[in-house]
């Protein structure tokens, strides 16, 4: 008896050791957003009183980028610190076999070799260093709530979550998990609470699938936004921004009751930006905008990036500095000492001299579904560099019809509009240069 009470006490012990040194972390992801679409970004109209306190309580970067402007291969790269083209995500659906090319999604997704090839695909984050395996090794209760491709919660490593994963039932890309926020935050707040009950640290995925399409917003919202949009389309849209801004509201008002708010670690990104059309816009492509998601420019892969810890990071806003999604959890793994994999790509963002030491990101563009399972290279529709003010966009001329060398001045021509590539052929090929060293084998791909 005596015996197990004193297994019992060092349990307890190390538990409570465990819990009292580790903060909790939180992911917040945003989902279809445009880099000025929030208050403390500079926008007329959305309000978005939330994330403008988080902004102003965070080093907070305003010249973030994602390396890939689509969802599934944005989402990867923030969990494993890792380019798409490393670990090989690089599209939202796995390439179709050739016997069922042409059929309905829907159709395919209930097809046991379409989800054979579906379940290879997932197969690639295999032996990739993810935030949510490390942290649960680490003694961590995770929970995966909204956005999430990589089957259920349990194949993606986390010990409790929302989404099944069974593309019978519609896994797809959350299922389950998409009800948060727009249906409810319960799962959330009791998963936090069961946590603290447990005496445990905890990490929270939450990626709601806002303002992501269906534009649905609250009609006390929509009524607030249609005096001032443009459109309907617009109204929807902004709307939608601040229904997002709510549920991050809900969030750290709990953190802020049950004195959380110091214990806890918060990262804020979008996986890619957003430009919204309407509904008789003749540039869109499938309703997309096309300086918005899924191109290279800076309406689809720019986002701020924040990191919260009360008492620990000093607030700041970085409105010149480059950063990288791949940056996430490397950050995250360092202010937790926790040691960082050697596979991952990024830097640690609170650490002054090496976000200084670096005055160059890089990302790829794919299509949607990918060419092939593996090897990237396919897929590849642009390559991009920034380095400082200048940017260079290099389309792969075999995919995209009459893509053009693109260079611009970020800073005289935020919008993107004057291509400089034949006024400074040095300078691009300078970039063209920097990109060859990056990846030799993607710019190899596009010749």
């Amino acid at each position: 008896m005596r015996c197990l009470l004193v297994m019992m006490i060092l349990l307890w012990a190390v538990n409570t050791s465990v819990a009292d040194s580790s903060p909790n972390v939180i992911y917040i992801l945003s989902d279809d957003q445009g880099y000025t679409d929030y208050g403390f970004m500079g926008h007329p109209h959305i309000k978005t009183p939330h994330i403008d306190r988080l902004a102003k309580e965070s080093l907070t970067y305003t010249r973030g980028y994602v390396p890939d402007s689509l969802c599934r291969p944005s989402l990867a790269t923030i969990i494993s610190g890792r380019y798409p083209h490393k670990h090989r995500i690089v599209g939202n659906d796995p390439p179709t076999p050739e016997s069922l090319k042409g059929k309905p999604r829907q159709q395919l997704m209930k097809n046991p070799e379409y989800q054979k090839s579906r379940a290879e695909y997932i197969s690639n984050m295999d032996g990739v260093p993810q935030i949510q395996r490390i942290l649960r090794a680490e003694g961590y209760a995770t929970f995966q709530s909204g956005k999430w491709w990589e089957g259920s919660f349990e194949r993606g490593g986390f010990e409790n979550g929302m989404t099944h994963g069974d593309p019978n039932k519609g896994g797809r890309h959350g299922d389950e998990g998409l009800k948060i926020g727009r249906d409810t935050m319960q799962p959330v707040l009791d998963f936090m609470t069961k946590a603290q009950a447990d005496n445990k640290p905890f990490y929270l995925w939450y990626a709601p699938m806002m303002p992501h399409t269906p534009h649905n917003p609250p009609e006390k919202l929509l009524e607030k936004y249609k005096p001032l949009a443009p459109s309907i389309e617009h109204a929807k849209y902004w709307a939608m921004c601040e229904w997002f801004d709510e549920s991050i509201g809900t969030l750290l008002n709990y953190l802020d009751q049950h004195q959380l708010a110091e214990d806890t670690i918060i990262v804020y990104v979008c996986d890619n930006g957003w430009i919204q059309t309407t509904a008789g816009d003749k540039t869109a492509t499938l309703g997309l905008h096309p300086k918005g998601k899924r191109s290279p420019y800076e309406g689809g892969i720019r986002t701020p990036i924040m990191f919260r810890w009360k008492g620990h990071i000093t607030p700041e806003m970085n409105t010149s500095d480059l950063v990288s999604s791949v940056d996430l959890t490397p950050t995250t793994l360092s202010l937790l000492k926790i040691k960082v994999d050697s596979q991952m790509d990024g830097i640690n963002l609170t650490d002054k001299s090496q976000v200084a030491s670096r005055d160059t990101i890089f990302g790829t563009i794919y299509e949607h579904d990918p060419l092939d399972m593996t090897d990237p290279r396919p897929s590849i529709t642009h390559l991009w560099v920034i380095h400082q003010n200048r940017k260079l966009i290099l389309p792969n001329t075999q995919r995209v019809r009459g893509g053009m060398v693109q260079m611009f001045d970020l800073q005289q021509d935020p919008q993107e509009e004057h291509n400089l590539a034949d006024q400074a052929p040095a300078d691009m090929l300078k970039l063209k240069a920097t990109l060859t060293e990056w990846w030799p084998e993607g710019i190899a791909a596009i010749k």
